[in-house]
């Protein structure tokens, strides 16, 4: 317990998307652990996904609540319920959500002037809280849901524009001014990058946010990104702390985000019955839909490549006809090859979740030998956190750049190849064939000297995350150094006006 840190009062304000709200719900009960005051504006369906977390907070004497409203569902064009990004399968409907969101900040305004925080934690994706901090004269922290590196890379790339000199889409150039080589094509940077779109002057605006703000807060840790973290802070300018992994605090790493349509122990024993670092876990988190051409290839890749797997599979994304527009044929649904699940049963080979899996739990189980993810900064936090490898294929956001801090920088990833960014994740990608999917995951899962050399890398980055949240360890001092920082803001205001 920090002393007199029960007179902080910290409000936090996390976006309404998974990988977002997740993290930041962890930062927010870390928080409310060293005896800060917490809470945390949400909406009615959002708050159930970690209501429980919460009350056991409550109940171990923490002062940590909930501000619940309503989402104007009604309002934005949405069916009741959909209150988040991962229920919004199409980009009409994802335009829709960004909208409802929108009506939502004269009402969260108002709350933060009612209680009068002492400091408001929101996500990037909330620049309008900058002037609420400067309005009320306290500080505004930017919880970025990425790494440095990512935001390190992103810099570079705006300053010295290099893909600006490269006439293919598919030509490799150097990001200038980093502390490694890295490389990427024109045809993996954000169309934002390259050009000036409907999301340009948001993105101006999230960026002179960030400038006002009182600094950055990051799910990362100084080990993992050493040089980047420098960077950021001593090249790039911006004050910022690393207090993660933070999924390394989960309390309940089976009830973590959604409902799971697995049992515990049906998947546990399932995993039991496999041989040490000889199964890829395959997930491409909440948002990404594949079509049923591309699942058809990773089916029979996993099939194909020998080595047993667990499968988290999304709704299938949908191919319309012109006169099949309207919502009503936009339903979405779970699909694979028919026989497919049978065969596996059958087999024992392979294990298929229909939606929201328990993560966590999975990757840190002995028989997890790689991970071939969508290159989600949580995901690649949570696979580096239990020590497993991984087979990049990024799809949208980010996630290109996450890749290269994996496959380039520290070594513990291989790609399978996607060069593609697209704008949503619920876009269609150009086919991945199963033969580099196959090729890649026999890569990463097996024995061979490139195999276990990945496997090293990654344990040896899971012991340093470990010991980064240890007490006296890198995450663990930046959280009380914030922590100070705060409460020398509010002293300094309290002095001023006296």
């Amino acid at each position: 317990m920090v002393s007199g840190a029960e007179q902080i009062h910290v409000m936090f304000l996390p976006y309404l998307a998974p990988g977002h709200m997740m993290p930041m719900i962890d930062i927010a009960r870390l928080f409310a652990s060293n005896g800060i005051k917490v809470t945390i504006i949400t909406t009615t369906k959002n708050a159930i996904r970690f209501k429980s977390s919460i009350d056991r907070d409550i109940q171990a004497g923490r002062n940590i609540s909930l501000e619940i409203l309503r989402f104007p569902s009604a309002e934005a064009g949405l069916p009741e319920g959909c209150e988040n990004l991962a229920s919004t399968p199409t980009p009409e409907m994802s335009i829709k959500l960004f909208h409802g969101i929108g009506l939502l900040e004269p009402e969260i305004k108002t709350i933060f002037l009612k209680h009068s925080p002492d400091c408001i934690v929101s996500d990037y994706l909330f620049p309008w809280t900058v002037d609420v901090a400067v309005e009320l004269g306290i500080p505004r922290l930017a919880f970025s849901g990425s790494g440095f590196f990512n935001l390190c890379v992103a810099n570079s790339i705006e300053c010295n524009r290099p893909h600006d000199s490269i006439t293919s889409e598919t030509e490799s150039f150097v990001v200038p001014g980093l502390p490694d080589l890295v490389n990427l094509t024109r045809s993996q940077l954000p169309d934002i990058v390259k050009s000036r779109t409907d999301f340009s002057d948001l993105f101006d605006t999230l960026k002179e946010a960030e400038r006002k703000s009182f600094g950055v807060l990051m799910n990362s840790f100084y080990e993992l990104e050493p040089a980047y973290a420098d960077h950021f802070t001593k090249v790039i300018g911006i004050k910022a702390w690393h207090l993660g992994p933070v999924s390394l605090f989960a309390d309940d790493k089976v009830a973590r985000g959604d409902k799971t349509s697995v049992c515990e122990h049906t998947c546990l024993r399932w995993l039991d019955s496999k041989k040490p670092n000889s199964v890829i876990y395959v997930c491409f988190g909440s948002l990404t839909r594949f079509n049923k051409e591309q699942i058809v290839e990773i089916a029979s890749a996993l099939e194909d490549s020998s080595r047993s797997f667990i499968w988290v599979v999304g709704k299938v994304l949908k191919s319309y006809n012109d006169n099949e527009k309207d919502e009503d044929n936009q339903q979405e649904q779970w699909w694979l090859p028919e026989g497919y699940e049978e065969r596996l049963k059958e087999s024992g080979k392979g294990l298929v979740i229909k939606g929201w899996a328990p993560q966590v739990m999975i990757l840190e189980h002995p028989a997890i030998g790689g991970f071939l993810t969508h290159c989600g900064w949580n995901s690649i936090l949570e696979g580096l956190c239990a020590g497993v490898p991984m087979v990049t294929w990024p799809i949208f956001a980010e996630q290109f750049y996450n890749e290269k801090l994996v496959t380039q920088v520290v070594k513990f990833g291989v790609p399978v190849g996607n060069e593609s960014w697209k704008i949503w994740a619920t876009q269609e990608s150009p086919l991945m064939s199963r033969k580099n999917i196959e090729n890649a995951v026999r890569r990463v899962v097996g024995d061979g000297g490139e195999a276990i050399e990945m496997r090293k890398r990654a344990r040896r980055l899971a012991e340093c995350a470990k010991k980064a949240v240890e007490e006296g360890g890198s995450s663990y001092n930046d959280l009380k150094s914030l922590i100070d920082d705060i409460r020398m803001y509010k002293h300094a205001t309290t002095e001023k006006k006296i």
